[in-house]
C-alpha cells in the first residue's frame, strides 16, 4: 500500500479553489484545474509515493502485475487497470458529449489508426480502444444535463417558453414522441447551417428570459441554463439540445451513471468520478474543441430515459454505501466511520481480492494493509495493491472514504 498522487489537469473549465482546497494547497491556483486523475491511463498516470521515491503506477503494474492487479483481474482484462478514478471540478460547463460503446470504440480507434491520425492529434476521436461508461458522485451540490428526457416533459418545456420559432418543431416531435423524434430534431438542430442558428438560438434565449421573469418555478432551472449556455456559446446548436435533456441536480453524495451513447454535459460543481479507463470523448457543441458530429450521431442512444433511471441503485453493507452500476470494470462506494467506531479499529468489509484505489473525502484516517500503515486526510488517495488487501481503519473523527475496486 502506498500514497497516491494524483495528476492534475488544467481545462478551462476547471476550478482555480476546489481542488487545490480539496487536497489542501494554496489557492487560487496558477491555471484552473479541472480533474485530479488516480489511475494508470497511459495519458496521465498518479505517481505511488515509495521509499525510494515517486514511480509511476503504470510502471508498477507492468513490472509486477500480478501481484499488483491479481489473478481475478489479470484474467478478466489482462495487466491493465480497468478503472480510472477522478475528481471532477467544474466552474463552467463542459461540452456537450457522450461516450462510445466497446465495439464503437474498438472499430472507431482502428479507423483512425488506418486514417493516420496521431493519437494526441487534436481531431482524433478516439485516443484508445474502450468504452467509457461512467459514475459521478458529487461531493457538494453538482448541476448536470444529461440523458434525453422524457418526451412529454420537453414538449411542456419548450411549450412553456413559448417561442414562435419553436412551433414547428414542437409539431414535429409532439408528431413523432418518441426516440425517433428526439433522434430527428437533435438531428436537425446540431446540422442547422449557422444563419439559421443565429436567428433560433437568440429567439430562444429570450423566450427563457421571459420565462424566468415571470416568476413561474417549473422548468426555472432549465430556462436558465439556456441562458447560461447561450451567454457562453452564443449561435451553438448545443444550446438548443440542452432543451432535449434531463436537467439534475445532485446533493452530496447522490450520483449519477452514464452508459454509452448517453449525451451529457456536466455543469458545475465538485465530485467524484469513475469510469473505465478511456479518455474517448464524442463531442457535440459547447466547446471550442474538436466536434464531430457525424461520429456523435453514430454512437448516441435517444432513448428517452427519465432521471430516476440515471441514479445508480444504492445499498448499505454496515459501514459500507455501494454504488450499484452494470459496468464490469470497477465498483464504487463509500467507507464511513463515524459515531461509536470512531477511536476503534474496524474491519473494512472484504468484496474482492483485487487492487483498491482509496481517496479521502472527509475525516482523517489511518488504513491498515498487510504490508503497512498510513494515514489518509481529505484529499488524499492510496494505491492498495492485490496482495496487500484487506483492509482495516482508525478514524479519530468522522471520515469518509471512496473505495473503488474492480466490479463483481
Amino acid at each position: 500500500m502506498h500514497l497516491l498522487r494524483g495528476a492534475v489537469r488544467t481545462y478551462a473549465w476547471g476550478s482555480r479553489t476546489a481542488i487545490a482546497e480539496f487536497t489542501g494547497r494554496p489557492s487560487p491556483t496558477a491555471h484552473p484545474e479541472a480533474e485530479l486523475w488516480f489511475g494508470a491511463h497511459p495519458g496521465d498516470p498518479a505517481w505511488l509515493q515509495t521509499d525510494d521515491g515517486e514511480q509511476s503506477l503504470l510502471t508498477a503494474l507492468r513490472e509486477d502485475p500480478e501481484g499488483q492487479l491479481g489473478t481475478g483481474l489479470l484474467s478478466q482484462f489482462g495487466d491493465a487497470l480497468p478503472f480510472l478514478v477522478k475528481v471532477l471540478a467544474a466552474d463552467e460547463p463542459l461540452s456537450l458529449q457522450a461516450h462510445p460503446s466497446a465495439a464503437q470504440a474498438a472499430e472507431g480507434f482502428e479507423r483512425e489508426d488506418r486514417l493516420g491520425i496521431p493519437v494526441s492529434a487534436p481531431m482524433r476521436n478516439y485516443r484508445d480502444r474502450s468504452h467509457k461508461p461512467e459514475l459521478m458522485v458529487a461531493l457538494d451540490q453538482f448541476e448536470a444535463l444529461a440523458g434525453f428526457a422524457p418526451v412529454d416533459h420537453t414538449i411542456e418545456l419548450i411549450r412553456a417558453l413559448a417561442v414562435p420559432e419553436l412551433e414547428l418543431y414542437l409539431n414535429l416531435l409532439a408528431g413523432q414522441p418518441d426516440a425517433d423524434g428526439l433522434r430527428a430534431l437533435f438531428t436537425t438542430w446540431i446540422t442547422a447551417p449557422q444563419p439559421h442558428l443565429d436567428l433560433l438560438v437568440p429567439a430562444v434565449l429570450e423566450g427563457a428570459i421571459e420565462y424566468v421573469r415571470s416568476g413561474h418555478k417549473r422548468f426555472a432551472a432549465e430556462a436558465k441554463t439556456v441562458l447560461e449556455l447561450g451567454e457562453r456559446y452564443p449561435g451553438d446548436a448545443g444550446v438548443l439540445a440542452a432543451l432535449l435533456l434531463n436537467r439534475i441536480s445532485l446533493r452530496p453524495g447522490e450520483g449519477i451513471y452514464l452508459p454509452a451513447g448517453n449525451l451529457h454535459a456536466y455543469l458545475r460543481g465538485i465530485g467524484v468520478e469513475v469510469m473505465a479507463n478511456s479518455d474517448n470523448v464524442l463531442r457535440g457543441g459547447l466547446t471550442p474543441k474538436h466536434v464531430d458530429v457525424p461520429e456523435l450521431l453514430r454512437v448516441l442512444d435517444f432513448t428517452p430515459t427519465p432521471e430516476d433511471e440515471l441514479r445508480p441503485e444504492m445499498s448499505r453493507d454496515g459501514m459500507e454505501l455501494v454504488y450499484r452500476t452494470p459496468a464490469p470494470e470497477f465498483a464504487v462506494s463509500v467507507l464511513s466511520v463515524a459515531g461509536d467506531q470512531c477511536g476503534h479499529e474496524v474491519d473494512a468489509p472484504s468484496r474482492y481480492d483485487g487492487p483498491q484505489v482509496l481517496l479521502c473525502t472527509e475525516g482523517v484516517t489511518v488504513v491498515h494493509a498487510k504490508s503497512t500503515s498510513l494515514t489518509l486526510q481529505r484529499g488524499a488517495a492510496a494505491w492498495v495493491a492485490a496482495d496487500d488487501g484487506p483492509i482495516r481503519l482508525m478514524a479519530q473523527e468522522p471520515t469518509k472514504l471512496f473505495r473503488v475496486t474492480v466490479g463483481l
